[in-house]
């Protein structure tokens, strides 16, 4: 820890889908441990303006960029105006993920490209392009989700994209391992704020498969990826975090 007693002080953070949920709580958390945020979002504009206003306000620095993950040339674009301004990044958060259920049956082409899109292709060109600007000692944060490991019926696509991810991680903290640049996963079950929140019918199905009764917070979740940032956990590459409350599901 530095003399600041801010493990990330001095350190430059992109997190994205940070506009809402746990992209937004991440932000904050790793805001109040020193680094400086880039505060990606999709569509929700006005989240990432207030996350970046509420971290200007308690003396962080953030800034908010658009960009579809989903597609590589705006990635680019992304990381383009990153090399402007603030002109590097050491950490990399991929929180960004969207869910949608249906049956196999009648699984569209547009459920195909959104969710693999967003959920897959996303994370790897974010880390693709991080990985040619990440100084020795970066980190890449990626999430999977409990689904991944617990399929339910209808979330096929978006399970297999989040148990892709995991493979992702494996492969990327081998390659990356020489330049001390740590690669893990995080896999939260239920979570609020988050997107949990749009779909109420099944909350007392989550909270009950947890021995705690309860769905997780956005917070804790942040606490995690604020760990796996942090100098502490320099020894940690290649592995997948459960923070589900131990749910069965």
């Amino acid at each position: 820890m530095n003399s600041s007693g801010k493990p990330l002080e001095g350190k430059i953070a992109l997190v994205t889908g940070a506009g809402r949920g746990i992209g937004r709580e991440i932000s904050l958390r790793l805001a109040r441990d020193g680094a400086a945020i880039i505060a990606h979002y999709a569509h929700s504009k006005v989240g990432a303006d207030r996350t970046v206003a509420e971290i200007q306000a308690m003396g962080g620095r953030a800034i908010a960029y658009q960009a579809d993950i989903a597609k590589r040339r705006e990635v680019v674009a992304l990381f383009q105006q990153i090399d402007r301004d603030p002109g590097r990044i050491d950490i990399v958060v991929n929180n960004s993920g969207v869910s949608t259920a249906g049956s196999l049956a009648e699984v569209t082409d547009e459920q195909i490209d959104t969710v693999l899109g967003i959920n897959l292709l996303g994370p790897l060109y974010v880390a693709s392009e991080a990985a040619k600007r990440l100084p020795d000692g970066g980190r890449i944060i990626n999430f999977s989700s409990s689904i991944a490991k617990y399929p339910v019926p209808g979330a096929g696509l978006y399970s297999a994209a989040k148990r892709a991810i995991e493979s992702f991680t494996e492969s990327w903290a081998r390659e990356l391992g020489a330049r001390n640049i740590t690669v893990n996963t995080v896999i939260p079950g239920a979570t609020s704020p988050g997107m949990m929140d749009s779909s109420p019918g099944y909350r007392a199905f989550f909270e009950n498969a947890s021995p705690f009764k309860r769905i997780g917070r956005a917070g804790e979740i942040a606490a995690v990826v604020a760990f796996l940032a942090s100098p502490q956990a320099s020894w940690v590459s290649g592995a997948h975090i459960l923070a589900n409350g131990a749910a069965n599901t």
